[in-house]
């Protein structure tokens, strides 16, 4: 016998936390405990030594079986950046999505890439939006679907085509020139974006992405233009549009952005009355009359044709008491005008809006010309006088008004925003937001007409590109009907998953406000709007001959022999002839391109023509609500009747830590290279491509998603602490194969039972989250289980039997087997969102081939067979009667206690006997999960207590087939100080003297030697 003397150790146990129990009532306890009966032996250190010294130690170190792995419990700096790598290399990134592309799968999942601007490096807004989608597409993966993910590229449109004539300069550069610089500035950002998403482990054919200057995408797009135009949907119109004087373009709604600081030069003007509305030349002295009018731009005055009220208003002409002036305003703006003028104003009679038709103003700048006063519904009483001034080629309501009354809709503005010849000498070339604006408001002083000057700062469209202010201006360009397809577009959106849901509500509101759409641009990149025109009469040859040949050549030679082939191939006799038009040298070809919001719009036929099916989401942040996410619904709607998706997320913005936009000029700007491989400050060390990850899936994406060093330093830290969870169970998983040494559930310990029961709860929490996009829940899921079902629960319990048991017994079998189904689940479960560390993980994982990886090896396999009735209700009993016993003895070491538990014959007595069945034991399951010396179960407490005994009672309630079986039982325990001795290898009062092992390491160190 082996004799040895060993120095007392102490142990804390903190109390069981609880929680509700999803079957009715029961509570689950979780307990904190830190053990120093093994120094170091916590979940994750495999490494960890029996901390004695001296003879114990050294007869008993070999006979423990402490965890063992060689998985390192930390990578960082370069060790890190290289075992990502290596990783990516072994484990076949590169190739993972091809081969799930070939397998055979019951149901595929569609996740269109919304295409990314190729015109800069990666940044953390494409980290955010592309790591989102790889988590949920690895996670269809996993569970058996063939995903289809295609990535593309944005690659037409103006920064681009400016990036290029800024390298090239302008002179004299035919657009073939352009054409080549700008792709070959698409090219290299395309190259180095790709890079970048690859490091971060995003799974794709990346040899098989779409862009968008390819030919065959654009004949796709060039068949949804046509079918389009086929449908009467677009058409050729003078109309106005917002006008980039710094682009010299048309631009879309969707590419303006608005800038609520901008500063205007608001005035209020009259418009003298020279034929009065009748009801106001029948009241007595109301014969010199001037309409008053707001506006915030004064420089389109020149080019007013109306003065427009609104019909069921009440207007008053009022007099001035400090100059006697009459003027015509909305009677409810008359109090504001008199506070702003700063002198009273007298009503001298009232009117509604309706009785001011007929009324003609003289208008205030140019001699002899007349405007009317005119009904409009656009006129509100928010602002200004309630009339407004209306000038038809410089506002879209004012171009409504005008079609309505046929108007005149003259432009006096040209390409770079500077005032024509049209608008008389005084003012041509002079620039309409700046000097023109000066010269406009001295001429309404000259004339008399200028009542008040202010400064208003307001909301202004700007070019999102230049970041200069844009104007309205008439131009003849290619539009989209929007208004004859909003009906059927709302109906479609009905039938999509939004999400958040209150994305919904903008996404109608772009659509009401949308009632025509500008797809021509006068560029050079981009793709050639396949139109001819008449060289004497100006008249569109356009139809499906024409465009159906177009798109054939864009397949075979590329969308540059638009002007590279004579117009006679443009234009064959075959085609001409179906036209019924004459020979091609009659026309010429048109010079505008497509928006690149219809290039992207149309990305649904390009990509996913195959099926003709739509995506089952798209994933976008929230600028795309007025951009890729309509234009797609709006061809998709036009041309097959339904949106192109079933569902929608849209993210919000990556933000500083700070929560400001980020910019080069605040020094603000996270790389995301630099998230990766560190950078030059301290504060950014190599974090490696899984905190990325991480930051991403822990993130509420649908707000502003703030990144900086205190964020990335959590999410690493959350990585670290859940290496040491997988480092623990790896460690205890040496030498166990659970493909021959497993043991049937049916035959494990209670304990084991029930923590795959959890097991399964937590793969189905799991699974729900990703299946509803939030990686978030997922992170708060595992973290939850790995603190209070693991960490504090079930690996303080079974460390015990784990290192002191014999290797091969049952017990610590069952034990192992449980620890490799946490395991395998626990990295399914975090593999979309970590696949680096999920790979590291399998690589040392037992119960595998050797070359086999994690993502080619499915999702978590839960059984419901692990869900055994009565099973929760006798572990989660004995947790509340040790919830008693720990309450009874605060701060002290519950393996020095024996504890004696009396539970009246009943279904809790049952349930205690199945995990003890003999009267006393120091071995029994209950034993283990009291973590006390001894226990006895028994009907009532003897009477023979010890007077140092501690007593307490409690209930608990048992609740079994859904309420069917409802039982408050009570039990009662005591609790006194072992008589056992401490053994010396296993710590446990369970020897019968100090000098000598207890039966169970009797047994353990008798096999080994």
């Amino acid at each position: 016998m082996l004799l040895c003397r060993v120095s007392a150790v102490s142990q804390t146990l903190a109390r069981w936390g609880r929680r509700s129990h999803r079957g009715g009532g029961l509570l689950h306890r979780a307990l904190s405990f830190s053990s120093s009966r093994w120094q170091g032996v916590g979940a994750g250190d495999g490494s960890a030594q029996p901390a004695e010294t001296g003879s114990a130690q050294g007869l008993y170190r070999d006979t423990v079986l402490l965890p063992r792995t060689d998985f390192p419990m930390k990578l960082t700096g370069q060790k890190l950046l290289d075992r990502e790598l290596e990783i990516q290399q072994e484990c076949g990134f590169a190739d993972v999505y091809s081969w799930q592309r070939e397998r055979k799968a019951k149901k595929e999942f569609c996740l269109h890439d919304g295409p990314p601007y190729a015109n800069g490096d990666p940044h953390v807004g494409h980290a955010l939006n592309k790591i989102l989608k790889d988590i949920r597409n690895r996670f269809e993966m996993l569970r058996g679907r063939q995903v289809h993910y295609i990535p593309g590229w944005d690659c037409h449109g103006l920064p681009i085509e400016l990036k290029a004539l800024g390298e090239l300069g302008t002179s004299g550069l035919s657009p073939l020139q352009i054409r080549q610089k700008a792709r070959e500035f698409a090219e290299g950002a395309i190259a180095r974006q790709k890079a970048a998403f690859q490091r971060w482990g995003i799974m794709a054919d990346w040899d098989q992405c779409y862009y968008t200057y390819d030919g065959s995408y654009e004949a796709a797009q060039l068949t949804v233009f046509q079918e389009m135009h086929s449908k009467g949907l677009i058409y050729n119109d003078y109309k106005p549009v917002f006008w980039s004087p710094s682009s010299r373009t048309a631009l879309a709604e969707a590419e303006l952005e608005y800038n609520p600081e901008h500063v205007s030069r608001a005035v209020y003007a009259t418009f003298p009355l020279i034929t009065l509305p009748s009801k106001i030349a029948s009241e007595a002295g109301l014969e010199s009359v001037s309409g008053l009018v707001w506006t915030t731009q004064p420089w389109t005055i020149p080019a007013n044709q109306a003065v427009c009220y609104m019909p069921n208003a009440q207007y008053s002409v009022v007099k001035r008491a400090d100059n006697s002036q009459l003027l015509l305003l909305a009677a409810e703006r008359t109090a504001c005008m008199a506070a702003l003028l700063g002198t009273e104003l007298e009503s001298v009679g009232t009117f509604t809006g309706s009785q001011l038709e007929g009324g003609i103003c003289k208008h205030p700048t140019i001699p002899d010309k007349e405007v009317p006063l005119l009904p409009a519904n656009h006129v509100t009483m928010a602002k200004g006088t309630g009339l407004v001034h209306t000038a038809p080629a410089h506002g879209m309501d004012d171009y409504s008004v005008a079609s309505q009354f046929k108007l005149s809709v003259e432009c006096m503005v040209d390409e770079d925003g500077k005032f024509t010849e049209l608008a008389g000498p005084e003012l041509q070339n002079l620039s309409v937001m700046t000097e023109g604006t000066d010269k406009v408001i001295s001429m309404l002083k000259e004339c008399g007409a200028l009542v008040k000057e202010e400064q208003c700062v307001h909301s202004y469209p700007y070019d999102w590109r230049t970041k200069q202010p844009v104007v309205i201006r008439p131009s003849k360009q290619w539009f989209i009907s929007t208004a004859s397809l909003k009906d059927k577009a709302k109906e479609a959106l009905q039938k999509v998953h939004v999400l958040p849901e209150s994305a919904r509500g903008s996404l109608l509101a772009m659509l009401d406000r949308r009632t025509y759409w500008c797809i021509s641009r006068q560029r050079s990149w981009g793709v050639p709007i396949p139109v001819f025109y008449h060289r004497e009469t100006g008249e569109a040859l356009i139809n499906k001959h024409t465009v159906s040949h177009i798109a054939g050549l864009f397949k075979e030679k590329g969308s540059d022999c638009w002007w590279e082939l004579p117009i006679e191939a443009l234009l064959p006799p075959a085609v001409l002839k179906k036209s019924k038009a004459g020979p091609a040298t009659d026309y010429v070809r048109g010079e505008d391109v497509l928006d690149i919001w219809f290039d992207s719009g149309a990305s649904w036929a390009a990509v996913l023509e195959e099926t003709d099916s739509r995506a089952d989401a798209y994933v976008e942040g929230k600028d795309q609500i007025g951009g890729w996410f309509q234009s797609s619904l709006l061809t998709s709607v036009a041309v097959r009747n339904k949106a192109p998706y079933k569902s929608l997320l849209v993210h919000g913005f990556a933000v500083s830590e700070k929560g400001e936009k980020m910019s080069k000029s605040l020094g603000n700007v996270v790389d995301p290279d630099v998230v990766i491989n560190g950078g030059k400050d301290p504060s950014m060390p190599a974090y490696g491509a899984d905190v990325l990850r991480w930051w991403v899936a822990e993130s509420n994406i649908f707000s502003e998603v703030q990144i900086g060093p205190t964020v990335l330093n959590s999410a690493r830290d959350s990585i670290s602490k859940l290496r040491n969870t997988l480092k623990f169970l790896l460690g205890n998983l040496q030498g166990f194969d659970p493909r021959v040494q497993a043991v049937d559930p049916k035959e494990m310990y209670y304990i084991d039972q029930y923590m795959l029961h959890l097991l399964r709860e937590y793969s189905i929490k799991v699974t729900d989250a990703y299946s509803e996009f939030d990686a978030g829940r997922v992170i708060r899921v595992l973290q939850a289980f790995i603190t209070r079902d693991l960490s504090s629960f079930y690996f303080s319990i079974i460390k015990d039997r784990l290192y002191c048991d014999s290797e091969d017994s049952v017990g610590r079998r069952s034990c192992q087997t449980v620890l490799e189904e946490i395991l395998d689940g626990m990295t399914r479960s975090i593999a979309p969102i970590l696949p680096h560390l999920a790979e590291e993980v399998y690589l040392h994982a037992p119960g595998h081939d050797k070359g086999e990886t994690l993502f080619k090896s499915g999702w978590i396999k839960s059984s419901s067979v692990w869900r055994r009735p009565g099973l929760e209700e006798a572990v989660e009993g004995a947790c509340a009667i040790r919830d008693s016993f720990l309450s009874s003895i605060p701060g002290k070491n519950a393996a020095q206690y024996d504890l004696t538990i009396a539970i009246e014959p009943g279904l809790l007595f049952e349930l205690m006997e199945s995990l003890q069945e003999e009267a006393t034991s120091t071995s029994s399951q209950l034993a283990e999960l009291m973590m006390v010396s001894r226990v006895s179960l028994t009907s009532e407490l003897p009477r023979d207590l010890p007077p140092d005994a501690l007593l307490s009672h409690g209930t608990f309630l048992i609740n079994l087939e859904g309420g069917v079986i409802c039982e408050d039982s009570a039990y009662s325990i005591a609790v006194v100080p072992t008589s056992g001795a401490r053994c010396p290898r296993c710590r446990r009062y369970t020897a019968e003297s100090a000098d000598c092992l207890c039966p169970r390491c009797q047994n353990a160190v008798s096999k080994i030697h």
